[in-house]
């Protein structure tokens, strides 16, 4: 858990499942998460090398994220992850917060 813990991880990976995103693209994903905190979080699964980070030289800079080959072996328990997650919501009768995005 020490490497996908953390407020956004999850979402980050789990948007990252569909391919390579732009920071921006993350941003809108994940409007509750401050350029700050986002950027930290990227770097620190980058760090743990379950992201790969990619910088093209153009003005405006470019900035595209994905997931290594080290995070694709988490597609499956972060989708289980997501699962449990909406089963969770059906069986206590509360609202998923998460579906209202």
């Amino acid at each position: 858990m020490c490497f996908i813990g953390g407020k956004y991880k999850p979402l980050i990976l789990w948007h990252l499942i569909e391919g390579e995103k732009r920071f921006s693209e993350l941003q809108r994903l994940i409007p509750q998460a401050t350029a700050r905190t986002l950027t930290l979080q990227l770097r620190e699964l980058e760090q743990d090398q379950l992201i790969h980070r990619e910088v093209f030289p153009v003005v405006p800079p470019k900035t595209e994220y994905s997931l290594t080959e080290l995070g694709k072996t988490l597609v499956p328990l972060i989708t289980e992850l997501r699962e449990w997650g909406r089963y969770y919501f059906e069986y206590t009768h509360q609202p998923n917060p998460c579906e209202q995005e």
